[in-house]
């Protein structure tokens, strides 16, 4: 892999290294936009309240997963460091997968290139259609996350090929939201630790309790991260994380039913239906 100051009189200039911490758009915080899946996901997913309607079709790939989120986080961040610099941007990004790893924490071996490679096809490939306005506009029909994605290469005397950066085309609908919205927020350095489901706990707490702790039924929670297994499993699931107290930045209570066992003894969140999210303050080491 060559440093990135290495890279000279290329086509396009580098976006490349990230300077600034990690932000993301707030819709796609708020709204299960991804699969919580390390491995392969095909079935389609949907959400819908009165309000947000959201499909997500896959192709022969699978659904762009939480993990290949990633790739947009960066870009977004990029994008974001521009904006507030007054420099302008395009939809064109072209960066070095290896300061993406180094702000994601991922080692630069060659299974996270393949990785890399294969995400850059599921973002590509997933379709998405939601009445989520961005920038002030709305969308009808479906879109992907990204519209091109290339690898660029250079090849070594001995023929073997080395990735020297990656080139993109960010969707309209999320370069709208970041460019004209400007609703983005900052991510925990250590949200890239975590596990699929505590990472989409770690967004929507993020993207809800900007002006203090929320309430929320706890089957609208399961619904918000897009967890697809039943509400008896993500509530054994959502106690096990909260008795670790592993979201940085924030608290997860399970509100208690009255609910007693045969002996007359309550039993504690055995009928839970509302979790009270409260942020708290972060460790210099979040």
């Amino acid at each position: 892999m060559n440093d990135p100051a290495s890279i000279q009189g290329d086509l396009f200039a580098l976006d490349s290294p990230l300077l600034t911490e990690v932000r993301g758009e707030r819709s796609l915080m708020a709204f299960p936009f991804f699969a919580l899946s390390k491995g392969k996901w095909t079935k389609p997913l949907a959400y819908k309240t009165d309000a947000v309607s959201i499909e997500i079709v896959a192709t022969s790939k699978g659904i762009a997963t939480i993990y290949d989120k990633e790739v947009l986080l960066y870009i977004a961040s990029l994008m974001v460091a521009k904006l507030e610099a007054g420099v302008g941007v395009s939809q064109d990004f072209y960066f070095t997968a290896h300061d993406l790893f180094r702000v994601t924490g991922v080692n630069g071996s060659a299974r996270s290139y393949a990785r890399l490679s294969d995400a850059l096809e599921r973002l590509q490939g997933t379709q998405i259609k939601t009445n989520i306005e961005a920038g002030g506009e709305g969308q009808a029909g479906f879109f992907s996350w990204l519209s091109e994605a290339q690898l660029h290469y250079t090849k070594t005397k001995t023929g073997d090929k080395r990735l020297k950066a990656v080139k993109v085309r960010l969707c309209d609908w999320l370069y709208r939201a970041i460019l004209r919205d400007r609703r983005v927020l900052d991510y925990a350095p250590s949200y890239f630790q975590l596990g699929p489901i505590e990472r989409r706990l770690y967004e929507v707490a993020r993207s809800a309790c900007v002006h203090g702790a929320v309430d929320v039924d706890l089957d609208e929670l399961r619904l918000q991260l897009g967890y697809q297994s039943s509400l008896k499993h993500f509530r054994y699931e959502l106690k096990r994380i909260a008795d670790e107290n592993s979201i940085p930045g924030f608290t997860f209570d399970l509100l208690e039913h009255a609910a007693t066992s045969e002996k007359g003894r309550s039993r504690r969140n055995a009928g839970a239906g509302r979790v009270k999210i409260t942020p708290r303050p972060l460790l210099a080491s979040a």
